[in-house]
C-alpha cells in the first residue's frame, strides 16, 4: 500500500484528503486508522467507506479496485494524529 501524501500541513476547518493506493484491487478490504502519540490506533473506516460507530461523520472513506482515500471535513483541532491505511485480506 502507498498513502500519499507522506505529510501534511492543514489549517482548522479546511477539509483534507489523504489517498491510498493498492499495487491491485484489493476489492474494497482497506481500512483507515488514526493514531494519537502513546495511544493505541483506533478504527476509523472499514471496508473502505464504512464508519466505524462513534467516529463523527466528518469523517468518510470512498475508493474502490486499487485507488482509496479518507476525507476529513471541517478539521478540528482533536484531528491532529497520524492516520493510515491498511489492508485487511492477502491476495497473491
Amino acid at each position: 500500500m502507498t498513502q500519499s501524501p507522506a505529510s501534511l500541513s492543514a489549517s482548522l476547518g479546511e477539509t483534507v484528503n489523504i489517498e491510498c493506493l493498492a499495487s491491485e484491487d484489493i476489492y474494497s478490504d482497506l481500512a483507515w486508522y488514526q493514531q494519537k502519540p502513546g495511544k493505541s490506533p483506533q478504527l476509523l473506516i472499514y471496508n473502505a467507506n464504512s464508519l466505524q460507530n462513534g467516529v463523527p461523520s466528518r469523517f468518510s472513506g470512498s475508493g474502490s479496485g486499487t485507488q482509496y482515500s479518507l476525507k476529513i471535513n471541517s478539521l478540528q483541532s482533536e484531528d491532529v494524529a497520524t492516520y493510515f491505511c491498511q489492508q485487511y485480506n492477502n491476495y497473491p
